[in-house]
């Protein structure tokens, strides 16, 4: 049993410092000479790098980002071996794990503690345990953004759109283990909390019409 204890620490030890890589401001200071979080939203996630400096240097810290937290999950995947872990604490270790590199990309001990919103590292995270709903969530996101142009309101609303898909999923899937489905249907529900709360200050320029535009539209032209 100390050998588990010890393992799962470790695991959540290297999450932290997974989600602590800050793909948006080393790529920033690196190849551009510019700390992104004195630009624009000042947020270091891909879709403010994306309104500074473009797509070419967004696409790699999204890439980055995403693969911190499907790292991080896949990693935890080992535990299923250690045969003194029911499958359900398997999957409640994996949901600590989405927390733990989410809060290191929000709160990097790499950036000053100072990082972005972790939707991209969410994302990642959330596909290395359930892909399924990750794919209907990016959906969600992309009609939204489709007919809106608000990518901060896309993320809203798919993050709001996740504890729906998870609640009927674990109702489906673990109708006779409900310890399972009400971890995943808590755990989603925080999700969507955390979204809106990283998201405040959008919520905010969205209520008051300054909110930036991502110009779909008009890149297709």
């Amino acid at each position: 049993m100390v050998v588990t204890i010890c393992a799962i620490i470790a695991l959540l030890v290297v999450a932290y410092l997974l989600g602590s890589i800050p793909s948006a401001v080393w790529i920033g200071k690196h190849y551009y000479g510019i700390d992104i979080r004195e630009y624009g939203s000042k947020n270091a996630g891909a879709t403010n790098m994306f309104r500074v400096l473009g797509a070419r240097a967004a696409i790699p810290v999204f890439v980055i980002d995403f693969l911190k937290g499907f790292l991080a999950v896949s990693a935890m995947s080992i535990m299923k071996y250690d045969l003194s872990l029911s499958p359900s604490w398997v999957i409640n270790l994996k949901i600590i794990t989405v927390a733990i590199v989410v809060l290191g990309h929000i709160f990097p001990i790499f950036a000053s503690f100072k990082g972005g919103k972790g939707v991209s590292t969410l994302v990642g995270a959330i596909t290395g345990i359930l892909p399924t709903l990750a794919l209907l969530c990016f959906v969600v996101w992309i009609i939204v953004l489709v007919f809106t142009n608000y990518v901060s309101l896309s993320s809203i609303t798919a993050g709001c759109c996740f504890p729906l898909f998870v609640t009927i999923h674990s109702t489906i899937t673990y109708r006779n283990t409900a310890d399972i489905s009400v971890t995943f249907i808590v755990f989603s529900i925080a999700v969507a909390l955390l979204l809106i709360w990283t998201h405040r200050k959008n919520i905010t320029r969205l209520r008051e019409g300054t909110e930036p535009k991502m110009a779909i539209w008009k890149m297709r032209k």
